[in-house]
């Protein structure tokens, strides 16, 4: 080999390893160049626009002074980079001539509006989500992770606010709405689920939707199978005063004690909160609870699985970030089929399907 090409192929290792590192370190940099557009309304401005809109009118709309221009074009640039809005050529009606693109959504961005038009096509909303998730309450631990290490606090997040996430949540108000609120978001998700896997729920006359704090998941089923009995289970301050109906009842109390009987009970990332050793106690009572064998005495599970041999290496990169975030903020994680089903059989339970269709979460089916 000749020694130029040798060395100009060290130099272009280190030089992708240099480049390698530098995106992952400033990874960052997109979040917060995306909790910036959130916080300024761009998806809803674009949505609203009804027709692809030049960062002119963009400028225009948010009100900003001219000199911005670039600057906007320049975050904008970024995130159209990172496939949160596309760029399309305009109509040629347009009457600024030297306008010859515009910004449109993408389906990560529509997932990112307000209360418009679109989202009562049913399409979910997880900007309470992003909003959760970019707030300085979650992002402060990330920087105690190293200390942590050192310290006998049983989280990241206990290291960096003085108390566990549950405590925090409780003490103050205003986080605790844009947890919930949040929360309720993410399971917008869950009517394509049930639309997806209907025949889960099918003959299913009872269920317990445990941890389903204002009861969206089970007004979702309640929904598709309106025969079916729902009963949100859930600490007792999370249920209080919440409007029941002949169909949905909210009972107040503990998993890890006792969990309500019914045909079927039901997890929506609940589990991945929790420890192993927490994990099984709540299978245990689970198990209690469950009235009949076979396919209609169940357990119904939404979570992640990890499985780095089939996922695409960016969904497996996901939930392994997601993974730490447990570590960060809860004693949970994200488990493995392996993990699952250890802690499945140690429970009492004979046999599980998984079906892997949704994105980061699978659906398990765990029966008696």
């Amino acid at each position: 080999m000749d020694l130029d090409q040798g060395c100009k192929g060290e130099a272009s290792e280190l030089f992708e390893a240099q480049a390698h590192i530098y995106r992952h370190i400033f990874n960052y940099a997109t979040s917060m160049s995306l909790g910036c557009a959130l916080e300024l309304g761009i998806p809803d401005i674009v949505h609203n626009h009804g027709q692809p809109i030049t960062i002119q009118e963009l400028v225009s709309k948010l009100n900003l002074p001219i000199d911005k221009t670039l600057h906007l074009h320049r975050l904008m640039r970024l995130l159209t980079h990172s496939k949160f809005f596309s760029v399309t050529k305009l109509p040629n009606n347009q009457e600024d001539e030297d306008a010859k693109e515009g910004y449109v959504l993408t389906a990560s961005s529509k997932l990112l509006l307000k209360n418009t038009s679109i989202n009562s096509q049913n399409v979910p909303n997880l900007l309470p989500f992003a909003n959760l998730v970019l707030d300085n309450v979650f992002v402060t631990p990330w920087q105690f992770l190293g200390k942590w290490f050192y310290g006998n606090e049983s989280t990241v997040f206990e290291t960096a606010h003085g108390i566990p996430m549950w405590e925090f949540a409780n003490k103050n108000p205003s986080f605790n709405r844009l947890f919930n609120d949040a929360m309720a978001g993410d399971s917008q998700m869950m009517s394509l689920v049930v639309k997806d896997c209907q025949e889960i729920f099918e003959g299913v006359e009872s269920l317990v939707d445990v941890g389903g704090g204002t009861g969206l998941n089970a007004k979702i089923l309640l929904e598709a199978f309106p025969h079916m009995t729902c009963t949100v289970f859930d600490l007792p301050h999370v249920v209080a005063n919440m409007i029941e109906t002949r169909n949905l009842k909210y009972v107040g109390g503990d998993m890890f004690s006792s969990i309500p009987s019914a045909d079927a009970i039901f997890f929506k990332n609940v589990l991945h909160n929790w420890s192993d050793d927490n994990v099984l106690k709540i299978l245990k009572r689970c198990r209690e609870a469950i009235r009949f064998e076979g396919d209609k005495g169940k357990v119904i599970i939404i979570d992640m699985v990890v499985d780095e041999k089939h996922d695409q290496h960016e969904i497996t990169e996901t939930k392994m970030v997601f993974d730490v975030l447990m570590m960060v903020l809860v004693t949970g994680r994200e488990r493995t089929e392996v993990e699952w089903e250890k802690l499945f059989l140690e429970a009492g339970f004979g046999q599980y399907k998984i079906t892997p269709n949704f994105g980061l979460r699978s659906l398990i089916e765990v029966f008696p």
